[in-house]
């Protein structure tokens, strides 16, 4: 429960989506997964087979952090921390895409102590680039802006925040605008700052969101302003890039999302997952907080506290401490009040899945809009990948599906042989091929086809939580440790 021409030649292509008109845009890797968050890249000639001894162009060594690669022509830029579990530091790094050199790296500073759980870190939001600066966001301290050669622009203070796993968003940018999406569990917000000025332009509130720890996508309507769109605890909305204005949103999804959307020219992808229990037919009937408070109260104050759960039956075992509570007090003041029980109910109604969502509308599209859904076992974090017509999605078991996009069929399941891990990174496709990095840093290598087979199973020998960054005939792919750069 609760992410080749050396030198910099851009290649120019003309990318047709259901996410707008078509447009020119630039083939690089500026932001987490890539163009638009689409994890799909039109470089050729990558390498099937490679390892830290085979196909290595360069390679770097790096502090540890959970962010993603992002490239500009000349530059590759990263955030990470020092090893220290308290008493860490915060930097950003700015590398040479040519030859991985270590340019320049600057220290940031800690404002606040960010809530971390589970395997997340204080480094985990991946830079988003405009070629020329670079923009980083940090749960400690908020927004920066650098130059490619590491000259800091402005800064903008931001939080403290409260999402139940530490900050996993990472900021996008649209024309002259940052945007960042802050789902946590009390408080939430989506932020637009001028990326000249670090001046924030707009801000709204967004009532009813609780944690949650995707990146949003840019949809292009074909009239109106541009929107972006983001998958929500609960439901899928999308906001006027003009002022934060939601514009439409579906009900529907589950109440924890980590995930980015795929999409075509008319459908978004999304999938999500709370707990074990949000698969169909495994819910957890759950009672009014009146009744909660008659169960439960023992002392009488009105709330439903940490210590006075008891009992064997479902719901007691979900609202126990040693496994679900912590997850529904939001404002870990160790009592659950009305909301906090209502939103436990909802959590505990919500299912797991992956959706297939029509684009566009005004208000609520619920009725209308979800046009398949499959609810076997879907990943906690990995995003679905859409490549070559063809839908991919690795489970947390190494278990790959491919389906078809139109009807949500299945086309072939099987697993990734050697590669039978959790999975962080998300997969990304170039070149005919999808690659797929499991956290103990093995990248399976497959065609990108609906009876999709194994090209390359090869092992990095580190952690590998980032998801790898391709452009120009190579892949750059974060371990723990290391920046690799593979090619042939």
């Amino acid at each position: 429960m609760r992410h080749g021409v050396c030198g910099g030649l851009l290649i120019l292509f003309w990318l047709t989506s259901g996410m707008g008109q078509a447009s020119a845009q630039v083939d690089q890797w500026a932001r987490f997964r890539g163009p638009n968050g689409t994890g799909v890249s039109s470089a050729t000639g990558l390498p099937s087979a490679f390892g830290p001894a085979a196909g290595v162009v360069w390679k770097t060594p790096l502090p540890p952090g959970h962010s993603s690669p992002v490239l500009t022509p000349t530059r590759i830029f990263v955030t990470a921390h020092t090893a220290e579990k308290e008493h860490y530091t915060l930097t950003v790094l700015g590398l040479d895409r040519r030859s991985g050199k270590l340019l320049w790296q600057r220290e940031v500073p800690r404002r606040q102590q960010g809530r971390l759980q589970n395997v997340n870190g204080p480094a985990s939001p991946s830079p988003v680039t405009d070629g020329t600066n670079v923009y980083v966001f940090f749960q400690d301290f908020g927004l920066l802006a650098f130059s490619a050669d590491g000259e800091e622009r402005w800064r903008l203070p931001l939080g403290p925040f409260n999402p139940y796993y530490g900050f996993g968003a990472s900021p996008i940018l649209v024309g002259d605008a940052l945007i960042l999406p802050v789902d946590q569990d009390s408080g939430s917000y989506l932020i637009a700052v001028d990326t000249q000025t670090g001046k924030v332009r707009w801000k709204v509130d967004r009532p009813g969101v609780i944690s949650g720890y995707s990146t949003p996508t840019l949809y292009e309507p074909a009239s109106g302003a541009k929107q972006v769109v983001i998958p929500e605890s609960f439901q899928l909305s999308a906001y006027s890039v003009a002022d934060g204005a939601r514009v439409w949103w579906v009900r529907g999804l589950p109440c924890e999302m980590k995930s980015v959307a795929s999409y075509d020219r008319e459908y978004l992808y999304i999938n999500g997952w709370g707990f074990p229990q949000n698969q169909p037919g495994r819910q957890v009937a759950t009672v009014p907080f009146e009744e909660g408070l008659k169960r439960y109260d023992r002392d009488g104050d009105g709330f439903v506290g940490r210590t006075e759960i008891s009992g064997t039956d479902p719901m007691d075992k979900m609202l126990a401490p040693s496994y679900g509570y912590d997850a529904f007090d939001l404002d870990r003041d160790g009592r659950l009040d009305a909301r906090e029980w209502e939103v436990f109910r909802r959590m505990m109604a919500s299912e797991n899945g992956l959706l297939a969502i029509k684009l566009g509308g005004r208000g609520d599209m619920s009725d209308t809009a979800v046009r398949w859904r499959y609810q076997r076992p879907v990943p906690q974090v990995p995003s679905t990948l859409l490549y070559q017509g063809i839908l991919f999605m690795v489970n947390d078991s190494g278990i790959l599906t491919s389906f078809d996009p139109a009807t949500g069929n299945v086309l072939k399941q099987g697993r990734l042989k050697g590669a039978i891990d959790k999975y962080f990174a998300s997969p990304v496709g170039a070149d005919g091929k999808v690659f797929l990095v499991s956290q103990d840093g093995t990248v399976s290598v497959v065609s990108a086809a609906a009876e999709w087979e194994i090209l390359g199973v090869n092992a990095l020998d580190d952690e590998v939580f980032a998801t790898p960054a391709i452009a120009d005939g190579r892949i750059y792919v974060r371990t723990k440790s290391m920046l690799y750069a593979f090619g042939k």
